[in-house]
């Protein structure tokens, strides 16, 4: 009886020492956001007011940068940082992501859209309005890129919104309206 009761009283000394674990939470699942469509995107709730959210969080980032684009970022931490966001992870790009290293990783993500943010369809409709010499009104050009999903549409305009932030301060970020179209031309008309 007594060698019991003591018994007791050393598991319950050691019980008491053992920190309490934390009750598990549940791992986000981890979500493909990189060459996905954007229509997937918005299905699974991530897109908000037509623009995903990786993109969003990415362009905040960006807009309170100097030296945009100027720099790639080192290949290894672009593809840690999008392994981190597809995995669910909370990542602050502020603190933890290097400015050129962002800036990578949204042109990774325009490239790896499937069918390219402006569609093969659009972007030859786009490139014949030009080669015909067409003056056209930009009210041509807005008709024709009302022709791409919604989504599409959304997060083209969002986009040309950041690079007009940008290029509004060319003169501290070296970006122009050139500068940016040679390094996001390829990556939205694919």
């Amino acid at each position: 009886h007594n060698k019991t009761a003591v018994q007791v009283k050393e598991d319950m000394k050691k019980i008491v020492q053992i920190p309490l674990l934390r009750p598990r939470t549940v791992a986000a699942k981890h979500t493909k956001l990189f060459g996905v469509s954007l229509l997937e995107l918005r299905e699974k709730g991530l897109v908000e007011d037509g623009v995903p959210l990786v993109v969003r969080r990415m362009v905040e980032h960006l807009l309170q940068q100097e030296g945009l684009f100027r720099v790639n970022g080192n290949v290894r931490a672009v593809e840690t940082l999008k392994q981190r966001l597809e995995g669910g992870e909370e990542v602050d790009l502020l603190s933890e992501s290097e400015t050129c290293t962002v800036a990578s990783l949204l042109k990774r993500y325009l490239r790896d859209l499937p069918e390219g943010l402006v569609g093969s369809a659009v972007q030859q409709a786009l490139i014949q309005h030009y080669q015909c010499g067409e003056d056209g009104s930009w009210l041509d050009v807005r008709d024709l890129l009302q022709q791409l999903p919604d989504v599409h549409h959304s997060l083209l305009r969002y986009l040309c919104h950041f690079l007009t932030l940008v290029e509004c301060n060319h003169n501290d970020n070296r970006m122009t309206a050139l500068n940016l179209a040679t390094v996001f031309g390829p990556s939205v008309f694919q």
